[in-house]
């Protein structure tokens, strides 16, 4: 450690300090920055790992106090960029050196606007750019628009298509991967990723952030290669108990995945290596969790374009949809549940349009959830009975993200994720199937 370590921590060179005093240091330096306190208890010995551990973490809070001192405000970058910004890196690595030695190099740089990731900042006397880092292209697209049902801005703090456009675009000064353009339609943006998963933490972030909108079906960006129509591909790793080898084989066989490679690995798990479309991955992982009762481990990667596979089918079975407004009663879905799986218990506030649960049909079927029974003065035997519901499926937004069809939208919001059809009107949407299969 550098001598100037010890005497600002007060310590003895010949005592190795515990993680307690090098903590308090790191939260004394870093409450000069802003951030905020951290209060540790504890009255057991700490061992010389968690010693040198604090070390670590005293030097690199220090190192941030020292910069942030020496950081140029942006007034003074605005008077004289190219000298000031060159002067201030000089001073900038000429002080951390000696702090960090040879362990860590930090350095904080503000003022500098539209710096993206992959931008090098040089001397203005010898501009030489580093060069970029390739990154995979994305595979997938979603559509966000504006959240239009009748539910529409009652959970969600920021809800206009300005808002969500605006967060989108500035998702892209951290994330390299991420695409977005605009649509004809103004309340839409057209968000490409990489793969379902990419993109589901991205909605989820925005979702924890309060904003209300609503994604379409994700759609693979195809390519054509050699007159060819060609899709992405997945290398997939999956490391599984022996026992639900053969599930996940059968489930990834019928997704169009060909299995390249099979051994065993330690522990009594199996190695599997897939290679299937990036598509048929849409939904797989949670149902691969439950599939393996959360002891399966997969991993994919990106592994470039080859010819179409063909057709996946990922849902066989329709919809049940709303048809009225109102609130789910327990009378209606009694009757309701016998149609299919329900997605919502009684109490839930549904309206006309809103998919409420999976048909066990291949057709969508129109059901009242909001039914009430009549009251009358006639009593039977066995007619009041208490009403047994089936616990309903809570889906996930992996899930649903899967389970939606071309017309149908999943509504986000910060509370709730609820699946609908595009056009909410029951007659509209007749009319429009009509035509479509005409």
């Amino acid at each position: 450690m550098h001598p100037w370590m010890y005497q600002r921590y007060g310590l003895q060179k010949s005592k190795i300090p515990s993680i307690g005093q090098c903590i308090e240091q790191v939260v004394r330096i870093g409450s000069v920055m802003g951030i905020y306190y951290i209060t540790i208890h504890s009255g057991l010995p700490f061992t010389k790992f968690h010693a040198m551990l604090g070390l670590l973490l005293g030097e690199i809070a220090a190192t941030f106090y020292y910069l942030n001192l020496l950081s140029l405000s942006q007034k003074q970058i605005r008077q004289k960029p190219s000298a000031q910004v060159n002067t201030t890196c000089k001073d900038l690595l000429s002080m951390a050196c000696p702090l960090t030695a040879t362990r860590l190099l930090l350095t904080v740089l503000h003022g500098i606007e539209n710096i993206m990731i992959g931008d090098t900042i040089c001397s203005p006397e010898k501009p030489e750019p580093l060069p970029f880092v390739k990154i995979s292209e994305p595979t997938l697209a979603m559509n966000f628009s504006v959240n239009d049902s009748p539910f529409a801005g009652q959970e969600g703090k920021y809800v206009t298509s300005r808002q969500i456009r605006d967060r989108l675009f500035k998702e892209l000064n951290t994330d390299v991967s991420l695409r977005v353009e605009d649509t004809d339609n103004l309340d839409s943006v057209k968000v490409s990723g990489r793969g379902e998963l990419h993109l589901s933490i991205l909605i989820e972030t925005l979702r924890r952030e309060g904003y209300e909108f609503q994604v379409s079906k994700p759609e693979v960006l195809f390519r054509e290669i050699n007159g060819k129509k060609c899709e992405p591909m997945e290398a997939v790793t999956i490391d599984v108990p022996e026992e639900f080898v053969g599930n996940v084989i059968e489930k990834l066989g019928s997704r169009k995945g060909e299995m390249t490679n099979m051994y065993p690995a330690k522990g009594g798990y199996t190695r599997l290596e897939f290679s299937i479309p990036a598509r048929g991955l849409i939904g797989y992982r949670s149902e691969f969790m439950t599939d393996t009762k959360g002891n399966g481990i997969m991993n994919s990667l990106f592994d470039g374009y080859e010819p179409y596979k063909g057709d996946i089918v990922t849902r066989s079975q329709g919809s049940l949809v709303a048809f009225e407004s109102g609130e789910a009663i327990t009378y209606g879905l009694y009757n309701a549940q016998e149609r299919g799986d329900l997605f919502i218990g009684a109490g839930t506030k549904v309206y006309e349009g809103m998919v409420v649960g999976r048909n066990a049909r291949a057709d969508d079927m129109d059901i009242n959830v909001c039914k009430k029974k009549q009251l009358t003065n006639t009593r039977a035997s066995g007619s009041d009975d208490a009403l047994k519901l089936t616990p309903h499926i809570t889906m996930s937004l992996e899930q649903c993200m899967e389970f939606i069809s071309d017309d149908e939208l999943l509504e986000v919001t910060p509370q709730n994720l609820r699946m609908r059809k595009k056009i909410l009107d029951n007659t509209q949407r007749r009319k429009a199937k009509n035509r479509a299969n005409s």
